[in-house]
């Protein structure tokens, strides 16, 4: 009789130690989901925002600027080839139609044609160069002179393209440039302020 409440007594203490740990258990477990489930959550919160901010990027290289005439930066991966000094590194960017064409003159004589694209390109049949034009700059000190200069069609800003050029050596080099910093013509952007006051006045005449 004594053994058989013994026996019962330790059923019953073993019973109610699992009762005890049973909901330490649970709370655990629903700690570590809770934990899985909010590091999934910021994961995903993280994913997210760097998706959008991806998009912004994209959305801003991809901004077509509105027709007109804009001062735009030249730069080039190289010192011997680069806008004129006497140009402060810039070109005169051209805006028709969601076309982007970069005119700038050059330091001197010594590059006859350009090609979009690399140098192995440019010497294929077919291959459009790109002409040269005769420039006139002016330097700081009041002296001109004349050089080369280009009309460069632009496929992006602030994105790098393939530029070949070729020299008098007639050998062609591969360089890498990108247009920058578009700025509106001051006197582009006066023309269309008139053009807007003139419309606003004859919208108010009627």
């Amino acid at each position: 009789m004594k053994r058989s409440v013994a026996m019962m007594a330790c059923v019953l203490s073993g019973a109610l130690m699992i009762g005890g740990y049973s909901p330490v258990l649970a709370k655990t477990e629903a700690k570590a989901v809770s934990a899985t489930a909010t590091d999934k959550d910021g994961a995903e919160a993280k994913t997210d925002a760097a998706k959008a901010d991806d998009k912004k990027e994209d959305t801003a290289k991809g901004e077509v600027l509105e027709d007109g005439v804009y001062s735009a930066e030249f730069d080039t991966d190289s010192g011997m080839f680069h806008v004129n000094e006497a140009n402060d590194g810039k070109g005169t960017l051209t805006v028709k139609d969601g076309k982007m064409t970069l005119h700038v003159s050059l330091a001197s004589k010594n590059i006859v044609n350009l090609f979009v694209g690399t140098a192995e390109d440019a010497q294929k049949d077919g291959a459009e160069l790109l002409e040269p034009t005769t420039d006139t700059v002016t330097y700081s000190d009041g002296m001109t002179e004349e050089v080369y200069g280009f009309d460069i069609p632009v496929p992006a800003i602030d994105e790098e393209f393939d530029l070949a050029l070729i020299g008098k050596k007639n050998k062609w080099y591969d360089h890498k440039v990108k247009v920058t910093n578009p700025q509106k013509e001051e006197a582009d952007a006066d023309a269309a302020e008139d053009t807007a006051k003139a419309t606003e006045k004859k919208d108010s005449e009627k």
